[in-house]
């Protein structure tokens, strides 16, 4: 459940701004008497599926990578420490590179790099 909470924390704060917002927008006198219950259902539907949908491939992706990564392939990583050049990062077993929880770390770098934000090459 802390991985859900880490993973989809920011859709999950937009997801309740926009229930405020429909909240707001279905109890306007020019609204119909039933629009508060039928909006909020279908708009927590809709943002439901999608952050249900949105962790499915994220973990999906995961356990790829993780598998891929064990298996001696290359992953692809995302640096957001250097914008300019080389914005992504090759990872390999064999490069002195370890998985720890979800972070790829190595000697050869200052900060670990998380699993979500990688693909296999």
């Amino acid at each position: 459940m802390k991985n859900f909470f880490y993973l989809e924390g920011a859709y999950l704060i937009l997801a309740g701004i926009i229930l405020l917002i429909t909240l707001f927008v279905t109890t306007r006198p020019f609204m119909s008497k039933g629009a508060v219950k039928q909006g909020l259902f279908w708009v927590t539907l809709v943002v439901a599926f999608f952050i249900g949908a949105h962790y499915s491939i994220t973990t999906n992706r995961i356990a790829e990578v993780r598998e891929a990564f064990e298996n001696g392939k290359t992953i692809i990583c995302e640096s957001r420490m250097q914008r300019k050049v080389a914005q992504s990062v090759y990872i390999q077993k064999s490069n002195n590179w370890t998985l720890e929880d979800n972070n790829f770390i190595s000697p050869n770098y200052n900060r670990p790099f998380f699993i979500a934000r990688c693909i296999v090459k």
